[in-house]
């Protein structure tokens, strides 16, 4: 191999490893949090869906997530990917009730 060649496979090495730590691993931590949160939802915890509304959640069936919203108590259900995080959790509530 010409040190031409060799250069050249250095270079793309060199930045094929900075486009994996700056661009993908970031991203699969961020769907690795995302799952664990998801996967930690339980009946009781009051969340905020991706498209913004604030809701407790009554009942998890598989893919499925009931929740109540509003002074009217108005039920809907959603997916699970539309959960955008948990504002309080049911422990949270718990561990205060309990002081």
């Amino acid at each position: 191999m010409d040190p031409q060649t060799t250069y050249v496979i250095v270079e793309m090495l060199i930045f094929i490893a900075i486009f994996y730590f700056l661009l993908i691993l970031p991203q699969q931590r961020r769907q690795k949090k995302e799952r664990e949160m998801l996967d930690s939802l339980k009946p009781g915890d009051e969340i905020i869906t991706k498209s913004g509304f604030y809701g407790k959640i009554l009942n998890i069936k598989d893919d499925v997530i009931t929740l109540e919203m509003g002074a009217d108590k108005v039920r809907l259900k959603i997916a699970k990917w539309a959960v955008g995080g948990v504002i309080s959790s049911a422990s949270d509530k718990n561990e205060k009730e309990e002081k």
